[in-house]
């Protein structure tokens, strides 16, 4: 485990972590309110009202104004901004990805980042946006190591490095990126140039970007998803084993009149109730706040009261072992975002190395769930069962089972496994009545195997008239098939 990092708790491949910096330890999940050191909608000192324990600022904005160079030189980062807790500083990396260049070099920023006291340096890396030549993302990669082993060097005091890890949207360069950072011994591992995924709903090539990072990484790591600032992708994000992003979009989509909801976003022009009790919701009403002077302020607290709520119910549910489930509550918000959970089960194989054997309950929430690691994780240990004689397999309790050698309950997503079992996490999961297609699947496939794998018994199987798929007829090759309506009657 990482020095500077603790994780206390976890689920999926998400975690709550705590991360140490100079000033101040956070706990993780958490969001880095952005603070424009030139604009402040909202003040620094007020940041902690809405449950921010760490900002990030630019660090190249204050280096290129004289005026604000100064004061952070002689007073500091903290006493520039006003705020006693933890500051992430970016480098520069967002401007040269936007313009091209910047009038700066990586020692220059890495110098003037540790003189004004980040608790977190970032380097110039090269961004490298989507969709780019493999030979261009291939060759900025080798300068983002150059100056990210460089960095390395350069700072040694107890203030955190980031490591950017970069490679455009091919998952081989990230994960060929992040092995190699991992070896530098970063503090923090960012992943860059995702903000165009993320405006274009991408989320799909999102989670692999994320996955091929993640894979490349140490499990312990602390990692940052830059730019990541809305609500409704958190839990997607968190899953993966993403423990830090930063929000300017609160800022932004006020000055757009913009409302932030973990379901979307809405034009204030065209709410006609506000769907929130935060503070500011329960004070305005839809039409106060369209035509309030200070409206921009209040939509920015609004958007930050709702980014923290995430957050926290996101933390409740690593607690609970509930977070899948909201992931797959979360990314039915949007088509793509439900692009992007299928693209996250995809990587179940993965996900199920970090999942944790024993929760709570399994919730059945839809198709996707029949692709969860805890289904993958069953089917893979289907092995582990012995049985011999004459077994039935049935949905529920039928008579004339206590006549058979061993009694198994069919239950969907997972198949068949020993009653005894019923009650132990994950087949004490609420599904429902009638299994979709998806389930049915997974479950019939699952029993199919066990079936093979005891050839020396006799299975019964006593099936739902409802249950409707073409491996059925695969099971009755196998085994005595009854429904349950004619069982007994011959």
């Amino acid at each position: 485990m990482s020095a500077i990092f603790e994780i206390l708790d976890k689920d999926a491949g998400g975690r709550i972590g705590r991360l140490r910096t100079p000033h101040g330890t956070v706990e993780t999940p958490t969001v880095m309110p952005v603070i424009n050191p030139n604009i402040q909608l909202i003040p620094p000192k007020e940041m902690r009202n809405f449950g921010a324990e760490i900002l990030i600022t630019n660090s190249y904005i204050i280096y290129r104004k004289e005026e604000l160079k100064s004061v952070a030189l002689e007073k500091g980062l903290h006493g520039l901004l006003g705020f006693d807790g933890p500051i992430m500083t970016d480098s520069g990396s967002f401007q040269l990805s936007v313009y091209g260049s910047v009038e700066v070099t990586n020692e220059e920023i890495l110098g003037f980042q540790q003189k004004i006291g980040s608790d977190i340096i970032v380097p110039l890396d090269i961004p490298t946006p989507p969709d780019v030549h493999y030979r261009r993302a291939e060759e900025e990669l080798a300068i983002t190591a150059e100056r990210l082993e460089a960095a390395r060097k350069f700072i040694q005091g107890e203030q955190l490095l980031a490591g950017p890890v970069q490679g455009s949207t091919y998952p081989e360069l990230r994960e060929k990126a992040a092995s190699h950072l991992k070896d530098l011994n970063f503090e923090v591992y960012p992943l860059g140039a995702v903000v165009p995924l993320m405006e274009a709903y991408r989320y799909a090539e999102l989670v692999d970007v994320i996955a091929a990072s993640k894979k490349g990484l140490s499990p312990a790591s602390p990692v940052h998803l830059f730019g990541a600032g809305h609500p409704m992708m958190f839990a997607l994000a968190v899953a993966m084993g993403c423990d830090l992003f930063d929000s300017a979009a609160y800022a932004l989509y006020a000055k757009d009149g913009r409302y932030i909801t973990v379901n979307g976003t809405y034009h204030i022009e065209k709410l006609n109730y506000l769907p929130c009790s935060c503070p500011v919701c329960s004070r305005y009403t839809a039409e106060e706040l369209k035509k309030a002077d200070n409206r921009e302020e209040l939509l920015g607290k609004h958007n930050l009261y709702a980014t923290f709520a995430e957050i926290r119910l996101v933390k409740q549910c690593i607690k609970d072992g509930k977070l899948l489930e909201l992931v797959e509550q979360r990314c039915r918000a949007h088509p793509k975002l439900l692009d992007g959970l299928k693209k996250l089960y995809t990587h179940s194989s993965w996900l199920e190395q970090l999942d944790p054997a024993t929760k709570g309950t399994f919730f059945y929430c839809g198709p996707e769930s029949s692709s969860r690691p805890e289904v993958l994780r069953f089917g893979k240990r289907l092995d582990r069962f012995s049985l011999q004689g004459s077994v039935i397999i049935r949905t529920g309790p039928v008579k004339g089972e206590k006549d058979y050698d061993q009694i198994l309950t069919f239950k969907a997503p997972f198949g068949a496994f020993p009653v005894e079992m019923e009650e132990v996490y994950p087949f004490n999961a609420e599904v429902p009545k009638f299994p979709d297609y998806e389930s049915l699947n997974s479950a019939l496939s699952n029993t199919l195997k066990l079936i093979d794998l005891n050839p020396e018994a006799e299975f019964t199987f006593i099936c739902e008239e409802e249950f409707k798929h073409p491996l059925i007829e695969e099971i009755r090759k196998r085994a005595k098939l009854v429904y349950r309506k004619d069982w007994k009657k011959e």
